[in-house]
């Protein structure tokens, strides 16, 4: 019906945890294999499942169907053919989670490198994911959005571009390099929820008993991100231009980004993906000169994209200019400098491979 009357191009299946298990998943850790494929999983809603995408895929074959699963079942994004339940995505829904307590529980000194890149990787091989940031459970009132987590009310008094504030500043730096992050190395789709791109002030909190039924936060203001007086334009003008580059590189057609560096104490990391290398320095004072990145082959790297240009808010310390990678002991590297919480994407050009000289003619001898 909503296919056929109202054009619906894909859907999102919601709490397919609690369909998948006669308990419905509470408490349990799904810490191996065997909770998946017990005497717990409710086959007859595996079968239902596997039954709607099949109707989907029958109605219209360029339908798209998400499942919401926080138990991580395997083979739920696999084809029904293979054994699989027949989804297109699975919602990474471990990343937002990650995101609010580094924000909320640690200080800036003290985020872990090594288990945010940990969270971007737990994914299942050949199972494509939606990466996002945040969604309706974090913009819905009764939480908080991540601008808002990072700004708190200085969103309301320091948001025009002719002022300057502290806190508005780390807001601003950090929301870019989040979304790049989540986006870049998260899944092989990126999910946005009305207004994050632009760092929008409010929650939403739809019209109902308890607040009246009031319209007042039932509302996105649009009209924030084309004041060209205030730092919204700053934010969705780099949303813009991310979303941009990942199409135009084909971003998900590879499968997971290759780690080339990560710096724990520096709160740096560095990894590729088609084609493209993602530099990330999250530290909040320390900046890094003369970071050797390792790459494969020998190559020119031009910067293609930085957080920190002046059209994003900020300071214009990166040079949009080309590396040539270096060779030290046979193996090649790449020279970078990355300011404080700053991120840059450097696009690869192949150099091609030296010719081998000519080998020499064979004299020819005379014989008497």
């Amino acid at each position: 019906f909503w296919m056929t009357e109202y054009h619906f191009d894909g859907f999102r299946f919601d709490g397919v945890t609690s369909m998948l298990y006669h308990d419905h998943g509470l408490g349990t850790d799904f810490n191996s294999n065997d909770k998946y494929f017990s005497y717990n999983t409710h086959t007859e809603a595996i079968t239902y499942l596997q039954l709607a995408n099949e109707l989907i895929r029958q109605v219209n074959p360029k339908a798209i169907t998400i499942a919401e699963d926080m138990s991580g079942m395997p083979g739920m994004c696999l084809p029904i053919e293979d054994g699989g339940i027949g989804f297109d995505y699975r919602l990474g829904m471990g990343l937002p989670d990650m995101w609010i307590r580094t924000v909320k529980e640690r200080r800036d000194e003290d985020w872990d490198i090594a288990g945010m890149w940990g969270n971007m990787c737990l994914r299942r091989p050949g199972e494509n994911t939606i990466a996002y940031v945040e969604s309706h459970d974090q913009a819905l009132v009764g939480d908080k959005t991540m601008i808002f987590r990072l700004a708190d009310a200085a969103m309301y008094t320091d948001m025009e571009k002719s002022t300057h504030n502290l806190v508005i500043d780390r807001a601003i730096a950090l929301h870019k390099m989040i979304r790049l992050f989540t986006l870049a190395g998260g899944g092989e789709g990126y999910l946005n929820f009305m207004g994050n791109e632009f760092g929008h002030p409010e929650w939403i909190d739809f019209p109902r008993e308890g607040n009246g039924w009031s319209f007042h936060y039932c509302r996105r203001q649009w009209s924030l991100k084309n004041n060209g007086l205030l730092k919204y334009q700053w934010l969705n003008d780099f949303d813009r231009d991310m979303i941009h580059l990942t199409k135009e590189n084909h971003l998900f057609t590879q499968r997971m980004g290759d780690l080339r560096l990560m710096k724990a104490p520096e709160k740096t990391i560095v990894f590729s993906r088609k084609g493209l290398l993602f530099a990330f320095n999250f530290h909040p004072s320390k900046s890094l000169t003369n970071v050797l990145v390792p790459v494969q082959d020998a190559a020119e790297y031009t910067v293609c994209l930085s957080s920190d240009d002046k059209q994003y808010g900020g300071q214009e310390l990166i040079a949009h200019m080309t590396y040539p990678t270096k060779e030290f002991d046979g193996k090649q590297y790449v020279e970078l400098y990355l300011p404080a919480r700053t991120a840059i994407v450097l696009k690869e050009k192949k150099l091609p491979k030296p010719e081998a000289p000519p080998a020499e003619k064979p004299k020819q001898k005379t014989v008497k």
